[in-house]
This record gives structure tokens, C-alpha cells and sequence, in this order.
């Protein structure tokens, strides 16, 4: 039978004797008396980290959960990075939350911690989508905010997001200084949990009018939206938050045929018609498929719970729905974007748009042809929003995007934004529409134009200890002997982001990278084919991102072309022996 480590009994003992409540003290109890060492093990066994991007983690009693010790623990570091930070000025934030249990308890917790230690809060009181409280702290002069969701993790899960003054996720050096101030938080007498009434002051419909107002303001072809008015478009919200302003914004951008996903309406945390809510699983969209094939539409929407990311389908040349992946949505979103925007004669060379290292090179070519600069960042969002705050004032920002089926139109907001990017998806499809030409049609399009880009992800896991050192030794081994070949293509640049070095291996030469470190490594071929490795620092995980290019001769050869390709992804990984 499995013996409980003394330490981790210890720490279960620090709740059960200290100032917390009795129901989570009955809870550790439990867990005691039954002997559920694994459980115990695991909810105690090191304390939940905040990193860069705050907390996320199963919900339930002990260090390292979500529950309300941790978030009050984390709201008091990031409250005194605040008052340390603005030392002279009325500091407000904003907080909001999403549809997962407890977000709503998390939120009023988040609340209570920041309004007791002398902050302003703006408190959505209902719940509202993670673009919506970006937009909100720019809006409302906030130093910081908080979302409280774990995006599109299973349903046990829940997490607090962190956000800077610029309405983006908070980065170097600030980033750092937060976690040094959460981790300072060593004992939960250190956390002020009284709420001050006179510092939370509820915040709703208007904001909700505001930031409808701003996006609406950047529809580029609303004459074909008119004539379209009545594309037949299917969303849903996946139980989430996007209902609360996704069927909004598109019935302002003109779309009077909006069929709503009633199965998945309601906001629920337990999420009981998916597996998983998550918009780039096939599964989760099987209700909007279903309801797309019953009405004949044009376009399938569908978003993540708290609303950043957005999965796509559309019919094509047989009349099927196909979900198109994060790479083909951005990709069009891009060449939409400066099409329309060169049509309506408002490039003016002064245009910008952003996308991650191991997002879709399609993109970078499409700007290239239309004299755009293109700008390439480290993965996540966050860095996106980092350089879009840089360039303020000085070049113009079009869109950004990630292959995580994240997209952002627009200056309003600083992290991914399904609700704006839904409504840019509708009014591009009326766009094509308009033209004679389906969704499908202009991917088939964009790809004989500028070639057929096929990118494909593959996420290997290790176990334990052991597992996590065979994934330092694999990347090591990439980074001082890189493979010669890759799909029978010479490689002829090596990028370790790592060193910050880009090697010309026919010649030897190097070149700096100007991004911030990062423990990644891209293999670039001859023929034009890219493959990133990325190791996760959190977990014994490694990710391969590969992005193999071909020529797409005429319509008819889609599936053929495509069929190549990924035999040519499969023999790329066989290569790297993975």
C-alpha cells in the first residue's frame, strides 16, 4: 500500500491547523481518512506556480490547486507589484470572468483582495469574454486586470490570467517582477481578503456598447454585407461566453441570419454536450456541423469559453463541411484583410501585420506581395500585443494570428479576440461571396497563388523525471549535430532562439536573432520547408511544428497536392526520428 511523504502530510497540516476555511479543512480531512494518498500527494506535493501568464490547474483544496487561497495569494503579490509600481496614483484594475464553475466565486475573491488593499476595481458583473477585459483596461485607464478562466481546458480546470497596462498579458521584466512579488506571498495571513465596497464599482452593457461601437468602426466591405445580409452563418458558443457578444457583433457588422447553436447556448461550466471545449477538436463542433448540414450554411463559427479563439468550417468543392485549422483561418483573415484593404486604396506603406514563429509562412508571403511588413514573434500571444504596444503611433496594425486558432483585427484590444475575428470571418466570407467565390475557393486561390502551405503539429509527452531529462537530451542533440536532410531536402538554416544565433550551414556565416530567448530551434530546407522544435518548460513535452510548401497546379489537384504533402510531413518526422 502507498505510504504518504511525510512532507507533503506536513503541508496538508499547515491548512488543517491554520486560518482557512472549514469546508476546505473537511475536505483535506477526508482525503486523510481515506487514505487517498495520490490525491493528497497531488494537491500538496510543490505550491501552484505563477508564470508568465498567472495560474492554471485543477480546482479543489491544497497548494497546488485552484482554489481561493491560491488566486487571494496571487491577487495580493500582484496588488503589491501595483502599489510598489504606481507608488503615487490611484491604482484601478478590471476583472472578469468566464463560464467554468467557480470562475464567478474566483472573481469576487480577485475582487475582494484588490479592493482591501486600497485598488479600484472595475467588476464586470456578468460574465464577459478575455478580449472584452483587454479592451476594457486600455479603455478604462487600468494599470492591470484579471480574467478568470482556464481557456479551453477540461472542465475540472480553472485559471487566472494576468494583465498588464496596455490591456496585454504581461512580459519582460514586469512579468518576472510579479512572480517575485506572488512568491513573496509565503503564508495566507499575508492576504487581505476584506472587501472595501467603496473600491468595486460594476461595469457591464456599456462597456459592451463601447467596444461593439470600436470594432463595428473597422469593417472594411460592409457594401458586400448588405448584399449578403442574409449568409446563412451557424455559432456557437460551447457553452461559453461568446453568446454574450459574438450574435452581437455580428448582427452589427449586418448579418441578419445568424442560427444559434441552441444545444449550446447556456453558459455552463460543466460543458455537458463536448468532450473537451475546445474549437480546434472536430468533436466539439459536431453540434454546429450538424446544424450547418440542416440549414445548408455558408459558415460555422464556433468559440472557446472564454471566447479568444475561434474554430472555422466551411463547405467545399463536393459540398462537404471541413474544419479548416488555425493555419488556413489566419491565412485567409490576412490576405482578406489586405485585399480588401488595397481595393479600398488604404495601404499606404506604413501597414504592419504580426504572427508567431510557428505560424503558417503563408502569411509572410502574402504581406510580402502586398507590401506589407510582416513581423515574426516568439509563440504566444502576448508578444504579439507587446509589439503592437511598441508600434503605437508609428506603423498601422492591420491583423495578427496564431496557428492556436487565435486572431486579432484591429488596435483595441492586446490579446486574441474571437469576437472581433468572428465577425471579420463572416464579413470576409460575404466578401467572397459577393464575388461568386466560396471560402474554400479563396484558400484554393491563396494557395495557387503564393503556393499550398500544409503545416502539421505533433506533441510528444515523456513521463516523470526520466521523462523530462529525454526531452532535454533530444533538443540538445538537434542543437549541436542538426539533421543534413529533411524529406529529402538539404537543411540549410539552423535558428536556435535559445542562443539567439541563425547559422547559414552551407556557408557557415551567422546572423543575430533580434527576439528574446527562448528554448527553440527551427531547421529551415532548400525547398522551402520549416520545422520548429519547442520544448515545454512546464511539462516533459516537446512540440514539432512542420510546414512543408508545394505547388498547387489547378483545383482539380487539391487533394492530390495535399495527399503529397503530408507524406512529405511524415517522412520530415521519420527523419528526425520522432
Amino acid at each position: 500500500m502507498q505510504e504518504l511523504d511525510p512532507t507533503i502530510l506536513q503541508k496538508a497540516n499547515v491548512w488543517l491547523q491554520g486560518n482557512y476555511d472549514a469546508d476546505v479543512k473537511q475536505a483535506i480531512q477526508k482525503l486523510i481518512d481515506e487514505k487517498a494518498y495520490t490525491e493528497l500527494t497531488d494537491s500538496f506535493y510543490r505550491d501552484l506556480e505563477f508564470g508568465t501568464g498567472g495560474l492554471r490547474g485543477t480546482m479543489g483544496p491544497g497548494t497546488n490547486r485552484i482554489n481561493k487561497y491560491t488566486i487571494g495569494a496571487a491577487t495580493q503579490g500582484l496588488a503589491n507589484y501595483l502599489k510598489k509600481t504606481y507608488p503615487n496614483e490611484q491604482v484601478k484594475v478590471a476583472i472578469a470572468h468566464d463560464s467554468r464553475n467557480n470562475s464567478d466565486l474566483f472573481a469576487g475573491i480577485t475582487a475582494d483582495v484588490f479592493s482591501a488593499n486600497g485598488i479600484h476595481v472595475y467588476f464586470f458583473k456578468e460574465l464577459r469574454p478575455t478580449p472584452e477585459l483587454s479592451f476594457a483596461i486600455r479603455q478604462l485607464g487600468c494599470k492591470s486586470g484579471v480574467m478568470l478562466t482556464a481557456s479551453h481546458n477540461p472542465k475540472e480546470y480553472n485559471g487566472y490570467k494576468a494583465y498588464g497596462a496596455d490591456g496585454g498579458q504581461f512580459v519582460s521584466p514586469h512579468d518576472k517582477a510579479v512572480m517575485d512579488e506572488v512568491a513573496k506571498i509565503t503564508d495566507i495571513s499575508m492576504v487581505n481578503f476584506t472587501r472595501n465596497q467603496e473600491n468595486v464599482e460594476l461595469i457591464g452593457e456599456e462597456m459592451d456598447e463601447l467596444y461593439l461601437e470600436k470594432i463595428t468602426g473597422l469593417s472594411v466591405s460592409p457594401e458586400a454585407i448588405q448584399r449578403q445580409k442574409d449568409l446563412k452563418v451557424v455559432y456557437s458558443s460551447i457553452h461559453g461566453t461568446g453568446i454574450t457578444m459574438v450574435p452581437k457583433a455580428l448582427e452589427r457588422f449586418g448579418f441578419e441570419n445568424v442560427i444559434l447553436v441552441e444545444e449550446q447556448v447556456k453558459p455552463d461550466g460543466n460543458f455537458p454536450t463536448v468532450v473537451y471545449p475546445n474549437p480546434e477538436e472536430k468533436e466539439a463542433l459536431t453540434l454546429a456541423l450538424k446544424k450547418a448540414q440542416e440549414v445548408d450554411a455558408d459558415l460555422v463559427l464556433a468559440t472557446d469559453p472564454d471566447c479568444d479563439r475561434v474554430g472555422i468550417a466551411v463547405k467545399n468543392a463536393e459540398g462537404e463541411f471541413v474544419l479548416l485549422n488555425g493555419n488556413q483561418t489566419g491565412s485567409l483573415l490576412i490576405n482578406y484583410m489586405l485585399t480588401a484593404w488595397q481595393e479600398k486604396g488604404k495601404l499606404t506603406g506604413n501597414e504592419y501585420i504580426v504572427k508567431t514563429i510557428v505560424t503558417s509562412y503563408l502569411m509572410d508571403a502574402i504581406a510580402e506581395e502586398k507590401n506589407v511588413k510582416c513581423y515574426n514573434t516568439l509563440t504566444g500571444f502576448k508578444y504579439i500585443g507587446e509589439l503592437m504596444t511598441q508600434f503605437e503611433g508609428k506603423q498601422t496594425f492591420i491583423a495578427g494570428g496564431e496557428e492556436s486558432y487565435g486572431y486579432l483585427i484591429g488596435e483595441f484590444v492586446r490579446d486574441k479576440d474571437a469576437i472581433v475575428s468572428s465577425a471579420f470571418i463572416a464579413e470576409m466570407t460575404a466578401f467572397y461571396k459577393d464575388k461568386g467565390s466560396s471560402l474554400f475557393e479563396a484558400l484554393e486561390d491563396t494557395y495557387l497563388k503564393y503556393g499550398f502551405y500544409k503545416e502539421k503539429l505533433i506533441s510528444i509527452t515523456k513521463k516523470g523525471k526520466s521523462g523530462a531529462e529525454e526531452i532535454v537530451a533530444m533538443i540538445e542533440k538537434f542543437r549541436n549535430n542538426p539533421p543534413v536532410t529533411l524529406g529529402g531536402s538539404k537543411v540549410v538554416v539552423l535558428k536556435d532562439y535559445e542562443k539567439r544565433v541563425e547559422t547559414d550551414l552551407n556557408t557557415n556565416s551567422t546572423q543575430p536573432i533580434e527576439l528574446p530567448k527562448s528554448d527553440v530551434l527551427q531547421f529551415v530546407t532548400e525547398d522551402g520547408s520549416i520545422i520548429s522544435a519547442r520544448p515545454s518548460g512546464t511539462e516533459p513535452k516537446i512540440k514539432f511544428y512542420c510546414s512543408v510548401k508545394g505547388e498547387l497546379k489547378s483545383r482539380e489537384a487539391y487533394h492530390e497536392t495535399e495527399k503529397q504533402l503530408e507524406a512529405k510531413i511524415d517522412t520530415i518526422m521519420q527523419d528526425l526520428g520522432v
